[in-house]
């Protein structure tokens, strides 16, 4: 039997107590301990009870605490202290950038993401994308970033772990009810609760949307289980990264096309879009329709416009992380939707090909987010590099280094991640390190940091983190129905003294959390040394589907349980944001080992840097651009080899990551002086905390998508759209007059005043007559693309230096001069190219035109 009518029924809170309500309703609370410490208070063990959601403990919270909370004259300051101090955030608007004006004060970017890590109790988020998109909003927060995030809301979220007596991983899906977390249900610009519509295959997907405040940025989830909806459509939003192809391309069509109908529907036009991974694509699709539809845009001129102001960050390596869709699904969901945008379906699929001649190429997300943006990057320098050469086939006239996909390192934001022992050690030695912009200065003042302080800090949260292992173990096995002699050896694990290494992630084969399985002899002799003792923490998922991740899980997890490895190994049931917080501050050494170059970034290990923890790590990701040689910062596992032989490379580096451990942490780690301090590795915390400190962190990840993408992207967008979009207009035709001209330009009579051989810093002046047909000087930029070349005369490396024109020749024809300076002796090299040139766009490169002299 179902209720006929249901209500929400909310504890009716004295005035006194009103202000809860305002500190439950923004997440704030995530990243400030004061106000965590506010909830905690009320009733300790309903906070932990209710996943440290502070609106649910206030819905359960009995009326007799009520009251006796509103006769407590000390709570009450403290909730009045908090209270202002969550004011005085949120007025403060001073920020180093200067955004243009927007519409109507409208935030200037829109971020989209299919996922947010952000607090235990928003729990739509799966790993180390969401938990990136999470710490970039909350950074816009703390930099007043005008900034706002764009996302799906899961009912059932990701799953939750647990494991069967034989250690084989299954999953569960509990509901949540969005009523009893942070959040509310947006408004439209009439005041209504906000609803959407999505046309798939003909039929009305309604979505509402709900509101969430992260600080200062505002987080828009959109919610499928609508009333409205039939009961396929109202499972669109039920699970992250469930179901199959089908209903994958649903809710990327929900994130990109109902994103953008989101925005339209709250009153809000942001100048730029940042996608956040290939899934919300469509984005730039709704937005060129837009353009087209309301303010009678050329396809050409809408697409122009939507790149020229459109950032886009690839976040995976592995092929299977970007998503591609078949031809026949694409046609189901998009052949009227390619009319709207006046384009025949073949050149609609071509968007997002490689190869946009082959029709039987899949549809890429990944590649229609790049052909829709004029700044691409992956998230680290050794991705960029990846990033370039896996889609070089996008852009196959332009050398790999010439692909316009560059790179920001990622992140990680700091006060969230930081231990709270630790954020009081940071208060008292490095000033507003939480807010502070100048991240070099406030991480310079680490080595400040008194050495016996840092340590003690240090061993509390290792003892708390063994303290948290021991009752979390304890709580699994009550689950399973263990016996009492179980239980009493679950409060026997681990040594609140011994080094400890933690391993956290998804367990995708590529990140090898199987490395030290592969050599057992050896870590049980490591583990039974009773002189140096070491001890590991596992953690981690693998995808539902990815029965080979389950397997290694499943080996780890019977290892762990032998008798021989009981005290000194565990694996941690149901990985969350909780698990990972106290293992990234409470163990010795965070150990990364993915097979290189497969790791994007990896930001578990910065989370771990920010708390003092050393790093042992193949070089991928960041630890490839962070490892000093001299090993003064953390370990190298190898120098960065890439194998064609996986096995073999399996086992050299296994060894080698035995080493490290053997010879270097665990005689450094025990190294006491005076004190029982090991200097040498305080020593290497510290200058971890000064060097990587001010580099690794989401303040600094977010300057520089503002400075680099964010500020450049809205200048040129209110360059485009000035004058009822006459610039839009203007470069739309240019590009069609480019691109008609450009197969007739030519190279001839390249010269130099040099012989054979020159001195290094010579200059070397070059001349060349270029025939532009039809183009002018000003539509062109010709280069001297020179540098070191090898036996081959291929170029080891490059730089360019721009021609100018000197003279026109008739005809078409036009002299141009430059000159390069050869840096270091050994052989040298240069050609002559042209590139298409225009102010109004950000990188030339992504034309994908570009005429090479050729011998004849």
């Amino acid at each position: 039997m179902q209720a006929l009518r249901v209500f929400s029924v909310v504890p009716k809170l004295p005035p006194k107590l009103e202000a809860l309500w305002d500190l439950a309703y923004n997440l704030w609370f995530s990243w400030n301990n004061d106000l965590t410490n506010i909830f905690t208070t009320i009733d300790h063990n309903l906070w932990v009870a209710c996943h440290q959601n502070p609106v649910l403990l206030l819905n359960r919270l009995p009326q007799r605490r009520i009251e006796e909370l509103s006769r407590d004259d000390f709570f009450l300051q403290r909730l009045a202290d908090a209270k202002r101090s969550q004011e005085h955030y949120l007025a403060r608007k001073h920020t180093a950038f200067r955004f243009p004006v927007g519409h109507e004060a409208s935030p200037s970017v829109a971020y989209f993401s299919l996922e947010y890590g952000i607090a235990m109790c928003l729990p739509i988020y799966s790993g180390g994308l969401g938990i990136l998109a999470g710490d970039h909003l909350k950074s816009c927060s703390d930099l007043n970033i005008p900034l706002i995030g764009v996302g799906l809301l899961y009912r059932e979220g990701y799953f939750r772990q647990y494991m069967t007596p034989d250690a084989w991983q299954q999953e569960r899906y509990p509901d949540h009810e969005f009523e009893q977390m942070p959040m509310r249900p947006a408004l439209d610009t009439e005041g209504k609760p906000a609803v959407i519509s999505v046309d798939l295959q003909g039929q009305p997907l309604l979505a509402r949307i709900w509101e969430v405040h992260v600080g200062k940025v505002r987080l828009y989830l959109l919610d499928s289980n609508v009333q409205e909806n039939p009961p396929h459509f109202r499972q669109l939003t039920a699970r992250l990264y469930g179901g199959g192809l089908e209903l994958r391309l649903q809710q990327e069509i929900l994130l990109g096309i109902g994103g953008i109908k989101t925005l339209t529907c709250l009153g809000i036009e942001p100048m730029v879009i940042h996608m956040n991974e290939g899934h919300s694509a469509f984005a730039g699709l709704e937005r060129i329709r837009i353009y087209m539809q309301e303010h009678g845009l050329s396809f050409e001129a809408a697409s122009e416009l939507t790149a020229s102001s459109s950032v886009f960050t690839t976040h995976t390596p592995v092929p299977a992380g970007n998503d591609r869709f078949p031809p026949e699904l694409m046609h189901a969901y998009f052949e009227d939707y390619a009319r709207k945008l006046n384009l025949a379906f073949k050149v609609f699929m071509a968007l997002g090909r490689e190869d946009p001649r082959d029709e039987s190429e899949h549809f890429c997300m990944t590649v229609l987010a790049l052909r829709l943006s004029r700044f691409s990057n992956g998230v680290s320098k050794l991705h960029g590099e990846v990033s370039r050469n896996m889609w070089r086939k996008v852009w196959p006239q332009n050398p790999v280094e010439d692909v316009p996909i560059g790179s920001i390192t990622n992140g990680v934001h700091m006060p969230t991640w930081v231990a709270k022992d630790m954020a009081i050690l940071y208060d008292r030695y490095l000033g507003n390190w939480r807010e502070d912009s100048d991240c070099v200065r406030v991480w310079n003042q680490a080595e400040n940091i008194p050495d016996a302080e840092l340590w003690r800090t240090h061993e509390r949260l290792r003892e708390r983190l063994v303290d948290f292992v021991r009752k979390r173990l304890r709580k699994q096995l009550l689950e399973k129905g263990a016996r009492h002699k179980e239980l009493q050896q679950a409060d026997e694990v681990l040594d609140p003294q011994a080094l400890t290494i933690g391993f956290a992630r998804r367990f995708a084969t590529y990140k090898r959390a199987n490395l030290l399985l592969l050599d057992k002899e050896r870590l049980l002799r490591l583990l039974s040394n009773t002189e140096r003792r070491v001890q590991f923490i596992f953690a981690g998922k693998a995808h539902p589907n990815d029965n080979e991740g389950k397997k290694i899980i499943q080996e780890l997890v019977q290892l762990c349980r032998r008798e021989e490895c009981r005290l000194s190994m565990v694996f941690l049931e149901d990985y969350d944001i909780k698990i990972a917080s106290r293992m990234v501050q409470g163990c010795d050494i965070w150990l990364n080992n993915p097979r290189r170059p497969l790791e994007a970034c990896g930001t578990s290990g910065m989370k771990a840097l920010a708390n003092g923890v050393l790093q042992v790590s193949t070089l991928d990701g960041w630890w490839d651009e962070a490892y000093r040689q001299d090993n003064s910062l953390g370990w190298a596992i190898g120098r960065g080899e890439e194998y064609e032989d996986l096995v073999y490379q399996d086992f050299v580096e296994s060894q080698t990551l035995y080493n490290i451990v053997e010879n270097d942490v665990l005689t450094e780690f025990y190294d006491r002086g005076h004190g029982n301090l090991p200097r040498t590795w305080i020593h290497k915390m510290k200058s971890a905390l000064r060097e990587l400190g001010p580099i690794y962190n989401a303040h600094r990840m977010v300057e520089d998508y503002t400075e680099r993408a964010y500020l450049p992207s809205c200048r040129n967008y209110q360059s485009l759209v000035r004058d009822d979009f006459n610039a839009s207009k203007d470069l739309a035709e240019w590009r069609m007059k480019v691109m008609t001209c450009w197969g007739n330009l030519a190279i001839r009579d390249i010269r130099t005043e040099t012989h054979e051989k020159v001195f290094v810093e010579e200059p070397v002046l070059v001349e060349a007559q270029v025939q532009l047909d039809g183009l002018t000087p000003r539509d062109v930029q010709v280069e001297i693309y020179y540098g070191p070349v090898a036996q081959s005369s291929t170029f080891i490396s490059r730089k360019t230096s721009i021609m100018t024109p000197e003279k026109e020749l008739g005809e078409g024809w036009h002299l141009y001069r430059g000159e390069v300076l050869p840096a270091e002796a050994g052989r040298f090299g240069f050609t002559v190219r042209v590139l298409p040139h225009n102010p109004l766009l950000l990188d030339s490169h992504a034309l994908g035109l570009l005429h090479w002299a050729t011998d004849s």
